[in-house]
């Protein structure tokens, strides 16, 4: 039994889908931003952080989305989120797994959060360079996905998609959202059409995308 501390629509959404796809027993535990309760001492004692998600396996909490989609996946093989060890595939994964989380969710964060930088909002020019960053990852990966998909491992889902998928969500609202990329816009379509991604929607009352 898994526990999953979580924010509706976060970080916490790839590991959330990614225990459903595997069909694993657990429970969900909100994390209520509102209410600023992941700064509470209760939620700081399971990660001092004071983010999500943390997952609770076998009694120890584990943070950063990235790792618990590996780890998962590896505790988990038959679901097949991540290719078998020996697979030259699976060093693709890897490869896959710490670009996404290097270059684009280091760059949401200050897209998202520019108090980080000490600024209440980007001034222009900083909010331009972030935006031609985002954009110049989606460039690579539409690219990619165009030569070798539909999926970045090939013709099979695999988690690195489910990370994809998140994080391509989290630009919606951007001034160019990554469903403007056609390879893109088409691996979304295919992991939103999943089982897994409309159960998630669902629990998390979270709008298809």
């Amino acid at each position: 039994m898994y526990t999953l501390y979580y924010a509706p629509g976060t970080a916490s959404m790839v590991v959330h889908q990614a225990l459903l796809e595997i069909g694993a027993p657990y429970t969900l535990q909100l994390v209520d931003f509102k209410q600023d309760a992941q700064h509470a001492p209760d939620y700081l004692a399971l990660n001092p952080s004071g983010k999500v998600p943390v997952l609770v396996i076998d009694g120890q909490p584990r943070s950063e989305s990235v790792a618990l989609l590996l780890m998962l996946a590896e505790r988990h093989p038959e679901a097949g989120l991540i290719p078998p060890a020996g697979d030259p595939a699976r060093e693709a994964w890897q490869q896959w797994a710490v670009y996404l989380s290097n270059s684009l969710m280091s760059a949401y964060r200050l897209w998202f959060y520019p108090q980080e930088l000490g600024d209440a909002e980007h001034p222009p020019i900083v909010h331009a360079a972030l935006q031609r960053q985002i954009e110049g990852v989606w460039t690579l990966l539409d690219t990619h996905l165009a030569q070798g998909g539909p999926y970045l491992l090939g013709a099979s889902c695999s988690g690195v998609d489910l990370l994809l998928t998140m994080l391509m969500r989290w630009s919606r609202n951007m001034p160019r959202p990554a469903t403007e990329w056609p390879a893109l816009r088409r691996l979304a379509d295919l992991v939103r059409a999943r089982p897994s991604w409309q159960k998630l929607c669902e629990l998390e009352a979270l709008s298809a995308w």
